[in-house]
């Protein structure tokens, strides 16, 4: 039996990562400001407890669609071109949010932006840790997202389960914390089959759980289904990042789960010292979107 208390007593960086159907409101695709003030009041209660944090967030595309697309171009017209417009769009108008909100804790906040060749190449990574590692001696809490603008198959990570793997990596993170739709893993998809298993603590990623995940998701909005949670818990529990998935229904879990109470799926991290990070993210097919 894990004690999820003394595991988590000593993390003191932390990752979290949020999708896009969590910040929305279901109904209309707006985002849930409330949601977002409470997400961000949480990690900056984590910052002042003296814990190193990062923000992924997803959104930026679902944001600059609902500003542009009801007036301009339709998707249909050039997809690839009108994703990579709205993200432009989206990303701006999300940090502008997310930084008002930050302000109102007295916290500062940074935008990192990064694509699969920020890991691939030696140089950018190596810049790319740096930089984290200067704003979290300043203090700051970075924002991490996927380069939508630019980003085209060859060089993207494909979804931000996989890239807040990927940045907990990166920085050496104690534990890294998916905020989804779902409470956690189960041996089948919960919505179809009434009969599945909640699965409490994975001691280790076997061969049958990394086939267990499936490509659906329940949001139209989201990129990963299970399947891109368990190769990010790949990735973290490779490189020694101990990784919870939770529902964000409340984001107040965020600081009961670092409280060590049993909510969620525990992924133990089982450092690999064979694992090379540069090399299997140059491997990755986009994440099969």
């Amino acid at each position: 039996m894990t004690d999820r208390k003394a595991l988590m007593a000593d993390k003191k960086r932390v990752v979290v990562k949020i999708g896009s159907s969590s910040l929305q409101h279901g109904e209309t695709g707006d985002l849930d400001y409330t949601k977002l003030d409470v997400l961000v009041r949480e990690l900056c209660n984590l910052r002042n407890m003296g814990m190193d944090v990062v923000l992924v967030t997803s959104g930026a595309i679902a944001v600059g669609q609902k500003a542009v697309l009801p007036q301009r171009a339709k998707e249909e017209d050039n997809p690839i071109a009108v994703k990579q417009a709205c993200a432009a769009v989206g990303q701006a108008r999300l940090m502008m949010i997310y930084q008002k909100i930050f302000a109102e804790y007295n916290q500062v906040a940074a935008q990192i932006l990064m694509t699969k060749n920020t890991i691939v190449d030696n140089l950018n990574r190596y810049n790319a840790r740096n930089t984290f590692e200067e704003l979290f001696k300043l203090g700051v809490i970075p924002i991490v997202n996927e380069n939508d603008t630019i980003a085209t198959y060859e060089i993207e990570i494909g979804d931000n389960d996989t890239l807040s793997a990927i940045v907990a990596s990166l920085v050496e993170a104690d534990a890294l914390i998916l905020l989804s739709d779902i409470d956690g893993l189960y041996t089948d998809d919960p919505r179809t089959n009434p009969d599945v298993k909640y699965i409490e603590v994975v001691e280790e990623l076997t061969e049958e759980l990394m086939n267990m995940g499936k490509g659906s998701t329940g949001s139209s909005v989201g990129t990963g289904g299970m399947t891109t949670k368990l190769q990010a818990a790949k990735i973290a529990n490779s490189t020694g990042v101990d990784m919870v998935i939770a529902n964000s229904k409340d984001i107040k879990v965020i600081h009961r789960i670092l409280s060590g109470l049993n909510i969620g799926t525990l992924f133990l991290a089982h450092r690999d010292e064979k694992f090379d990070l540069p090399l299997y993210v140059q491997q990755m097919h986009a994440c099969d979107k």
